[in-house]
């Protein structure tokens, strides 16, 4: 069976693995994710890249506003989208709900509807917060809301929305908070930018309040201008812990492959559904998206639909703030770049040091975003790429691959022991028998599932490293040098593949060029004294090269095939 027949069969039972999993989701039935990961291995990768994208298609395939909400550069997408839903069965103003009495709608979000309403036994003003879809919600909406209750009862800080009571009626559960009078950060946005004090003051509140959270191990996972009330006083408010989550919290809420959250202002491990991390970083990550919409007027991807802004998260840096907005302050847009950094390991480590900076700016003081310590600037150039999962396609042909580089190496090795000098058998040695090892990697890799962008490229700068070595031998014949004269440059040639892979992919490969270019200055030591062993010293050297980074992103498919423990 050729190669493109086995790719189109995978191609359609993806597909068709997929439309089971949408048949599920339109039913609100769990989707059984994980368990479709173990029994189809061959398609996990694939699914676990696309699912995400998928829910994300679905759940906007139904909103006729979707287009207009994506026009507006702060708005909240999926508090828009609610609008179709104006028949749920929320409360009616004018209805009492416990120990309230519902006055008047405030506004309305993804999951939930709030409403002003009059606690009658106190009596005071409070917001009440109900399920969009009351009693025909479901458990998953369920839980979500019931852990927004719990998780912000905990919560007491003057920058953050309390919870007065959890209750429940007719099987509809209900919350009541602190009613603030103002607006939302969303709303101020849509007039433009803020002037830099303002913007620093107020995001510096709301950073003391998220790590507030992060200390009580509360996660927010959908911060965004919408969720940040703005009082009468100008001060800012966090609310809607809709998708909240501890840290220790082994909930399936989260384990679907699912995308929570806000694209325009969700962090690159958030978007990536089950295959990121998220943490404390996570949350940084969104708060330097509300300064970048604070400092531009805009957040710092969106595109013409949720799902391409994903992409843009996963794929895209952010353009500079002062590149959309000239105006904007130098130092505030160090650290909104600072909180954009796609790795989270080199982003304010907590939200208390990005307040930190803050207030340091406020006070006139340097900023650590400017400080570029050493560590700092090796932890970036060493740092893994976003672009560096597509490594999980090629770790065990990477480690076949290795095998390959010894045998030729071997081959070549035992063939100038031997004596022989004609180039030829060289030449068809290391181009027609490693050109088949390349087109059999390569068909391998096409049944394997779709090639990415980026790994194009890769192949296209190894296919021009294959034919370096093809003119090596006939560079050797034009100037009449013994065959394998120049084999140390094939040392150069890898190590410069490497190169570009560590700017690429991971800077880590930075260590494997380094290694290759002093394997080039040996081999050449050796040859000058007559030693014939350079050539095997390149192999072993190359093929470690490849074999150890093959190890490694073998290992970490296999442990995202396996799904977390």
């Amino acid at each position: 069976m050729s190669a493109e027949t086995d790719a189109a069969q995978h191609d359609e039972k993806l597909a068709a693995l997929l439309g089971e999993l949408t048949d599920r989701l339109r039913r609100s039935e769990p989707p059984r994710f994980d368990e479709m990961l173990r029994e189809h291995p061959e398609c996990a990768a694939d699914l676990q890249e696309l699912w995400g994208a998928v829910q994300l298609a679905e759940g906007l395939a139904q909103a006729p506003s979707a287009s207009r909400v994506l026009n507006s550069p702060v708005d909240d997408v999926t508090q828009t989208l609610s609008l179709r839903r104006q028949d749920s069965l929320v409360a009616p103003t004018e209805q009492r709900i416990g120990d309230y009495q519902v006055v008047a709608e405030l506004g309305r979000g993804g999951m939930g509807v709030v409403y002003r309403a009059e606690q009658i036994s106190l009596p005071r003003t409070v917001a009440l917060k109900m399920l969009l879809d009351g009693d025909l919600a479901s458990p998953a909406n369920l839980a979500r809301f019931r852990a927004e209750a719990q998780a912000v009862a905990g919560l007491d800080h003057p920058h953050i929305v309390p919870v007065y009571e959890v209750g429940e009626q007719l099987g509809r559960p209900y919350f009541s908070m602190k009613y603030i009078e103002g607006t939302t950060l969303a709303r101020r946005l849509a007039d433009g930018p803020m002037p830099a004090r303002d913007a620093a003051a107020l995001l510096a509140d709301v950073a003391r309040a998220v790590d507030y959270a992060h200390q009580r191990g509360v996660l927010h996972r959908d911060l965004k201008p919408s969720n940040i009330l703005i009082d009468l006083d100008g001060k800012a408010h966090v609310t809607d812990f809709g998708l909240a989550k501890r840290f220790e919290e082994d909930a399936g809420l989260t384990r679907s492959g699912a995308i929570l959250g806000t694209p325009s202002y969700m962090a690159p491990e958030q978007a990536a559904g089950n295959r990121g991390q998220v943490g404390p970083a996570s949350d940084v990550y969104s708060l330097g998206t509300i300064l970048y919409a604070m400092l531009t007027g805009r957040p710092p991807f969106q595109a013409a639909s949720p799902v391409d802004t994903v992409l843009l998260v996963l794929e895209q840096e952010p353009l500079p703030p002062r590149m959309v907005n000239a105006l904007a302050d130098r130092d505030l847009e160090m650290i909104a770049l600072k909180c954009l950094q796609k790795p989270p390991e080199l982003r304010y480590a907590t939200a208390a040091d990005l307040a930190d900076d803050l207030e340091a700016y406020l006070a006139g003081e340097s900023i650590s975003a400017r400080s570029g310590a050493f560590s700092e600037v090796i932890a970036r150039m060493f740092r893994e790429k976003h672009q560096a999962t597509v490594l999980e396609n090629w770790g065990l042909l990477w480690m076949w691959h290795s095998l390959a580089l010894l045998v030729i190496c071997l081959l070549t090795s035992i063939m100038q022991w031997r004596g022989v000098t004609s180039p030829w058998p060289y030449a068809v040695l290391w181009t027609l028998g490693l050109g088949a090892w390349a087109t059999v990697f390569w068909k391998l890799r096409h049944r394997s599932g779709p090639v990415t962008l980026i790994e194009r490229q890769v192949a296209h700068v190894w296919a021009g490293s294959m034919a370096s070595i093809t003119m090596l031998f006939v560079v050797e014949v034009i100037l009449g040098l013994p065959v394998l004269t120049l084999s140390p440059v094939l040392a150069i040639s890898s190590g410069m593949v490497f190169l570009v892979k560590a700017g690429m992919l991971s800077g880590a490969f930075y260590l494997q060029s380094l290694a290759l270019f002093l394997t080039a200055a040996v081999m050449a030591w050796l040859q000058a004294r007559g030693w014939r062993v350079d050539i095997m010293l390149f192999g072993i050297v190359s093929a470690a090269s490849f074999f150890l980074p093959g190890l490694k992103y073998h290992r970490q498919r296999l442990r995202g095939l396996r799904g977390p423990n």
